[in-house]
């Protein structure tokens, strides 16, 4: 029976109120949204489970059986509702719609309907639904292959600062952003270079002490990429890289240097 979890779809606590799951549904819909995804069927994929996490815990009714079935059968929870509750079941009475158009409409988006029909593929079907003051249409059914004809929202940019300010100033929500990658350089000896080997290095802007090894034969202007040691990312985002370009001290000075070091020991061993 598949096991999954509805509240960590969403990164919620089991107590999350009301306000908490909209605002998680916004950001994560936001994130995998298909125009920012553009042939992703990854992001496909998660936003079909992050469509059917908030159509559940946003209906009161639907979530305290889903809280029962867990108090029940743990993680077997999810298998156990879905073996009760169809698409439509799940769908029926959500206000997904609403939600999901409004951030189509403050992020310049595809909405609902454009957005559905490409995500459930050809063998999509649709039902209505009605609330107080709120009327529309959930498209629910298999997962295929449909091809939309909407038009690819560019990401990056003026337009991703634009989105991360519109999302934060609206609603308080924070994307995970990728911190930034560094350029730096260090200076090797020649020998160094030749055979390769480790040596320390400090990062003036981060702080951070590492032991780099330098590879065999490397040649000056030769970058080296630490994965993760670039700017911490904020939200949650992942840290960005470290470029070190490889500088090697002319042969000469590296003698002076090393004759120094000589006369430096010998002074400490008298």
């Amino acid at each position: 029976m598949e096991q999954k979890d509805y509240y960590e779809i969403l990164g919620l606590a089991s107590d999350a109120g009301p306000k908490q799951i909209r605002d998680a549904y916004r950001r994560l819909a936001l994130l995998h949204h298909p125009d920012r995804n553009r042939g992703s069927s990854q992001a496909a994929d998660r936003m079909k489970e992050i469509n059917e996490a908030y159509a559940v815990l946003s209906d009161p009714q639907k979530r305290k059986e889903y809280d029962a079935l867990k108090q029940a059968y743990g993680s077997s929870a999810y298998g156990q509702f879905r073996q009760t509750h169809s698409d439509q079941d799940i769908f029926k009475g959500s206000d997904i719609q609403e939600v999901f158009e409004e951030l189509s409409r403050v992020f310049g988006f595809r909405g609902f309907d454009d957005v559905f029909r490409e995500s459930y593929g050809a063998g999509y079907r649709t039902f209505e639904f009605r609330k107080p003051g709120v009327f529309g249409r959930v498209v629910v059914g298999g997962f295929g292959g449909g091809q939309g004809v909407g038009r690819s929202v560019p990401v990056g940019g003026y337009l991703e600062k634009l989105i991360r300010y519109g999302l934060k100033k609206k609603w308080g929500i924070e994307l995970p952003e990728r911190g930034r990658d560094l350029q730096d350089s260090i200076i090797i000896s020649p020998d160094l270079a030749r055979v390769g080997g480790k040596v320390r290095y400090s990062n003036s802007r981060t702080g951070r002490e590492l032991s780099i090894t330098v590879p065999p034969n490397i040649r000056a202007g030769q970058q080296l990429r630490l994965k993760g040691m670039g700017e911490t990312g904020r939200g949650g985002g992942e840290s960005g890289d470290l470029y070190v370009t490889i500088r090697i001290r002319n042969r000469l000075i590296q003698k002076i240097i090393d004759f120094i070091d000589i006369i430096i020991s010998s002074l400490r061993s008298g």
